[in-house]
């Protein structure tokens, strides 16, 4: 990529290219967000659960031990800590969810899955699932160059998640059963 040109030599505008870069990053960023949005509207209703409850019953599905603090459920899924405990008071409420505080750390609170919460996790991941290669497939892409183009984007993510940051070997505190 060419560096940038201040702006008082372009009159204030961006240039040619950084336009089209930016054009391009813009189809990319709300095209993925429309597609978020679709995709939970469809398991939200094959699943008759709210998209913010498939959302934290699927990340919990894919953490180590089925548990996570708190705040990473937050920082995940951009809500406020208000807004993430009512989520998981509505999911606790519902027998899917259970809170369990840290061996570690008294401040931390885990969210886990309760056995029936890991059948409705298993069951929302698999409609979610169904759903992307629907959405995929009536797009004209392959699974393969599906998978092609979130590798590339993968590379772009300045904070992969706990499953990609590191080996699952690692030893860390859960709050639920001691390091893993």
């Amino acid at each position: 990529m060419a560096e940038a040109t201040p702006a008082e030599e372009t009159d204030g505008c961006p240039r040619a290219e950084d336009a089209a870069l930016l054009l391009q990053w813009n189809t990319l960023h709300s095209g993925l967000r429309r597609l978020g949005d679709q995709l939970l509207e469809d398991v939200e209703r094959a699943s008759h659960s709210a998209a913010s409850s498939v959302q934290v019953l699927w990340y919990l599905l894919t953490v180590p031990d089925h548990a996570a603090p708190m705040n990473q459920l937050s920082q995940l899924m951009g809500f406020s800590t208000a807004g993430t405990t009512k989520v998981v008071d509505r999911l606790s409420e519902a027998g899917l969810v259970e809170r369990r505080p840290s061996r570690a750390d008294r401040r931390v609170t885990y969210a886990a899955l309760t056995p029936a919460g890991l059948a409705a996790a298993a069951e929302a991941s698999t409609a979610l699932a169904a759903a992307l290669r629907r959405r995929v497939a009536a797009a004209g892409i392959s699974e393969g160059r599906f998978a092609a183009m979130a590798g590339d984007i993968a590379l772009l993510d300045p904070a992969p998640g706990p499953c990609t940051a590191r080996p699952h070997t690692e030893h860390r505190d859960t709050g639920i059963g001691g390091v893993v």
